[in-house]
């Protein structure tokens, strides 16, 4: 089993690297979190990795923590949940944010995911939530609320990305008498001074 691989970054893609690790140069499959960290071609990068092998199909895929690869490796258990779209959870949200949202019930927060609906979003906080509880207990920020999953709906709706809008909802004042279109207004001011 292929646990780590440590070499020179020869190249960079929109969701893979190739690593030249020894004579061999291998195509490493990796979420933007991980990408946006592995610096410039020429670098020596390291990777903790998954193998992963099915009959048609024989990948690597990479991340710059061990976390983000234990996050993968439990999403990837989720029937339904393969390694791309594994990956896309990465992208979309750091992982603290996809652990708070499955250990919080906040299904809302997960379609935000591409590709993701209610049901697929279901099904991972039913299926993580109690492995997820044990394994990072006191290790997450409290998920986001219904309500500000909500606020990061209406933004990514206008056209900022996921992380924007979340940072965004993050810095919002814990006001709980402020309604969805106040909360809105008040991000979008804090959007627009960053």
């Amino acid at each position: 089993m292929i646990v780590a691989l440590e070499g020179i970054l020869e190249s960079r893609g929109i969701d893979s690297v190739v690593v030249k690790v020894g004579p061999l140069s291998l195509q490493v499959y990796v979420p933007g979190s991980t990408l946006g960290r592995l610096g410039t071609v020429g670098d020596n990068v390291r990777l903790h990795t998954h193998l992963y092998l099915r009959e048609d199909n024989v990948a690597v895929y990479g991340f710059a923590s061990a976390d983000e690869l234990a996050l993968f490796q439990n999403l990837i258990s989720v029937s339904g949940i393969g390694p791309r779209v594994a990956l896309t959870f990465l992208s979309t949200f750091n992982v603290e944010q996809v652990v708070s949202a499955i250990v919080g019930d906040n299904v809302d927060l997960l379609t935000q995911v591409p590709g993701i609906g209610k049901k697929t979003a279901g099904r991972v906080v039913l299926e993580l939530k109690g492995k997820l509880e044990k394994e990072w207990a006191g290790a997450v920020t409290p998920a986001l609320t219904h309500e500000d999953a909500d606020v990061v709906a209406a933004l990514t709706n206008l056209g900022y990305s996921v992380k924007e809008a979340t940072q965004a909802v993050a810095g919002l004042p814990n006001a709980e008498e402020l309604d969805l279109e106040e909360k809105v207004k008040l991000a979008l001011r804090q959007l627009a001074t960053t």
